[in-house]
């Protein structure tokens, strides 16, 4: 019976086993382990993982053609600002003259301070005109790459100069007296000039004759007779466009210089004069007439110009 009840009893035990009672607890799954907001978690990093990866190929691949690359974008190069006093285009009319500079190179003229010149650092070839001057050039080498003036030989004649007038104008400013020009002559408005006599305006044309005086509007040299060349170039502002010059006299005068030129401009010519004299302020004094060809009979007035020129005293 003892044995029989063993038996009974092992069977029953094999039994409870075979039912899912085990003896020791059973193995868990690694997963079953964890919980729900770890599992979670777990999906939002690969999520975002993915989309970083998605970033990267999207940058990665190129947007533009098959041989075009993409450059960054430069802004074209600005030009320059002009040192020099812009030119007249009306000719020598009454009241409508440019303003005269104070030491600037004139409209036309040679200046520096441009990236192309500075960029250079020394001069290459000549300067042409109306272009920027490189660092290194005189006025004077500007004057002679101007096309419009020409070299002052010697085979420039002298002029004989009258005997000055009774009637004079006097201008403190520049140090000098200069004549006072008869009918149809007349005293007009000044600026920017410190005086200014005019002929009568004609119809059909804005250049008429006009006389003025004031201060050295350009940078004083150190001979008169350069100082003069450079100042009979200025006077170019107060002339039509694409106006040339063709000397007819040169001479010294007393405490200054004396040039006499003939102004050309498509058909027609002007006569004109410069007289450059130190009247004993700051810089010296200017005197410019310019008479047209339609004016011609007033052409004797320049005459009594450049003899009658003489220092405020």
């Amino acid at each position: 019976m003892l044995h029989g009840e063993e038996e009974i009893k092992d069977s029953r035990v094999r039994t409870a086993e075979r039912r899912g009672i085990p003896t020791s607890p059973p193995k868990r799954s690694r997963i079953g382990d964890l919980r729900m907001r770890v599992v979670y978690r777990g999906l939002a990093v690969a999520a975002a993982v993915g989309a970083v990866v998605a970033a990267v190929v999207v940058v990665v691949l190129p947007g533009e053609p098959d041989g075009v690359v993409a450059g960054p974008a430069t802004a074209p190069p600005t030009a320059p600002p002009s040192s020099g006093s812009a030119p007249s285009t009306g000719g020598p009319t009454g009241g409508t003259s440019g303003t005269p500079s104070t030491g600037a190179p004139a409209a036309g003229t040679l200046a520096t301070g441009t990236p192309a010149a500075a960029s250079s650092s020394a001069p290459q070839g000549t300067p042409s005109p109306g272009s920027s001057l490189a660092p290194g050039y005189t006025a004077m080498e500007a004057l002679y790459a101007d096309p419009r003036v020409p070299r002052l030989t010697r085979g420039v004649k002298r002029i004989a100069l009258r005997s000055p007038g009774k009637r004079f104008v006097k201008d403190t400013r520049s140090g000098l007296a200069v004549p006072k020009l008869p009918r149809p002559w007349k005293s007009y408005g000044a600026a920017p000039f410190t005086t200014k006599q005019v002929l009568p305006k004609q119809r059909g044309t804005s250049v008429r004759g006009m006389f003025v005086t004031c201060p050295l509007p350009i940078m004083e040299q150190d001979s008169p007779r350069d100082t003069a060349l450079l100042a009979a170039r200025w006077t170019l502002n107060h002339h039509p466009k694409g106006s040339r010059i063709t000397w007819l006299a040169s001479q010294p005068v007393k405490r200054g210089w004396l040039l006499l030129y003939r102004v050309t401009y498509g058909k027609r010519t002007s006569r004109a004069a410069v007289v450059i004299m130190d009247g004993g302020t700051s810089k010296p004094g200017l005197a410019f007439v310019t008479v047209p060809d339609s004016q011609r009979k007033q052409w004797r007035d320049i005459g009594r110009v450049a003899s009658g020129v003489r220092v405020l005293g």
